[in-house]
């Protein structure tokens, strides 16, 4: 029997528990029940206990607290993968600090953009990066708290633990983590969860994939959006199973991995660029027993083939931060490619016409959402009519999708331009304005094309009006300075004009269907 069988969590979408202490005081109580158990192994193979990770935790919510890290407060994490950036988020949950996990790779101008918004009261960084970080906040005008994250004193295991002080400890409806998406608009926005939202998701997928105290799952996500966090590190920790911490994804490495290992959690191009790995064979994943595919579509033929080679059916899943994971094919049952199964305990599903009209099944309808694990706002009350909550508590997600009359669901492609490239989230309008900014860019249309390892590729067509003959590397060599690399486009095309309907408007539909082949030729 599972540590919280007990929890009903189709009941909690309208009654919610208080869930005294949090989703952290959850992890208490699998830290303790599996106090000498393996909890994570560090890229240079030091393995921490349960027990040890749980004191190297509050050693580190004792430094956020002495550095006036209060309850409510944002602590935004601007860090490379570590265990060290584990440790912070788990401190900020006990803490009740709200933790703000941000994309590593973005710019300094990017980053300025976040602290405008979440106005945090404290910035965290790789130590190498302090000066960096420092410059592009304060030059920019914010005053920020920043500190360097902390290394060897808070991840030492074997430091003895220090005396548990009386702090406050956070409510399931308290704010606990903030993470920040382009959904349907070109400005960023931060989804904020409480504990209660994603202790919810959590313990949901941990009984949809059956995840138990002896599984060993290889954790190759990054930490700052909800797949890798919220996913696949939660779920690891509420069932007491141990993680093998690679600090980015490498086929050949994993692959040396899945031998010791039950679980592998992976987007689609982890898995294509699995497939073209020779060591990737049936005996080298004879011991795992589950693979899943998000945070975008898995081509059927990846599936298939995936099959074929290896006897394995990939797990595929689907979901949104506002939301959480919403549904998943069965671990005991059918698994169909192209198919993204069935809804969670916790949440309730409907497909609806433009009118809101719930349609019948086998109709494509966009998909709406009710959710123990929803969101409760947009920070700073930021209003997005695609994604906002109805006062029923159903959220628009923005996909179109057909639910079989068993509620299966079949997803048929986003009702608005957003683009996800390697499952990271990329807005057109955010990629404009930049290209729109060089000098010589009159105008520019960024859309999303298959791609057959990143699942959709980026692609700009520029209109030039500037001096001398434009070039498409030269452009993307500028962008550089203004973008994360995942939202540079990896094609950009000159063209004289645009195509644009009667009322001037931009077709992107004519060039994403102009161009569907350009990756796969």
């Amino acid at each position: 029997m599972g540590l919280f069988d007990h929890f009903d969590l189709d009941r909690w979408i309208d009654h919610p528990p208080a869930l005294p202490g949090g989703i952290y005081g959850l992890f208490r109580r699998v830290f303790t029940r599996r106090s000498s158990e393996p909890a994570l192994e560090a890229p240079d193979g030091r393995v921490w206990t349960y027990a040890e990770l749980e004191s190297a935790v509050e050693q580190c919510r004792i430094r956020l607290e002495a550095r006036g890290v209060g309850p409510g407060e944002r602590v935004l994490a601007y860090v490379e993968k570590s265990p060290a950036a584990v440790l912070l988020y788990l401190a900020c949950l006990s803490q009740g600090a709200v933790y703000v996990g941000v994309n590593p790779a973005y710019t300094g101008a990017e980053l300025l953009e976040l602290v405008r918004d979440c106005a945090p009261g404290l910035v965290v960084c790789d130590p190498s990066r302090k000066a960096h970080v420092s410059k592009s906040i304060r030059g920019g005008g914010a005053a920020v708290e920043i500190a360097a994250l902390p290394a060897e004193d808070v991840t030492d295991p074997s430091a003895r633990p220090p005396a548990r002080s009386g702090h406050h400890l956070p409510m399931g409806d308290d704010p606990a983590v903030i993470l920040y998406t382009s959904g349907t608009t070109g400005r960023p926005r931060g989804v904020v969860l409480t504990h209660r939202a994603i202790a919810a998701n959590g313990l949901a997928l941990c009984r949809v994939w059956d995840f138990r105290p002896d599984d060993v799952l290889v954790h190759a996500l990054p930490l700052f959006h909800t797949h890798g966090l919220l996913v696949a590190l939660n779920c690891a920790l509420l069932a007491g199973g141990s993680i093998i911490f690679m600090p980015a994804f490498d086929p050949g490495k994993a692959l040396g991995f899945f031998h010791r290992a039950t679980v592998f959690m992976g987007v689609p191009t982890y898995y294509t660029r699995l497939l073209k790995h020779p060591n990737l064979r049936r005996s080298t994943v004879r011991g795992m027993r589950l693979l899943t595919s998000g945070s975008a579509p898995l081509l059927p033929q990846v599936w298939i083939e995936f099959e074929e080679r290896c006897g394995h059916r990939i797990v595929e899943r689907y979901g949104m931060t506002e939301v959480g994971i919403i549904t998943s094919n069965p671990f005991r049952g059918e698994r169909v490619p192209g198919s993204v199964g069935y809804a969670l305990e916790g949440v309730r599903i409907k497909a609806v016409d433009p009118t809101g009209a719930e349609v019948a099944p086998g109709v494509t309808g966009e998909l709406c959402v009710r959710s123990a694990g929803a969101f409760t706002g947009y920070w700073g009350n930021r209003q997005e009519p695609a994604q906002d909550v109805n006062p029923q508590g159903w959220v628009a997600t923005g996909d179109l999708a057909v639910l079989g009359d068993d509620r299966r669901v079949t997803l048929m492609g986003r009702s608005k331009d957003l683009i996800i490239t390697g499952g990271l989230n990329v807005h057109p309008m955010q990629v404009e304005v930049a290209l729109n900014a060089l000098p010589g860019v009159a105008e520019s249309a960024v859309f999303g094309v298959p791609h057959p390892d990143y699942g959709e590729g980026v692609v700009a067509a520029v209109v030039w009006d500037g001096q001398g003959e434009p070039s498409a590397a030269g452009i993307r060599r500028r962008l550089s300075s203004r973008l994360a690399g995942y939202r540079i486009p990896k094609r950009i095309l000159i063209t004289e004009g645009l195509p644009r309907n009667a009322m001037g408007k931009v077709q992107k539909t004519v060039l994403r269907s102009r161009h569907a082949g350009m990756f796969l030729e």
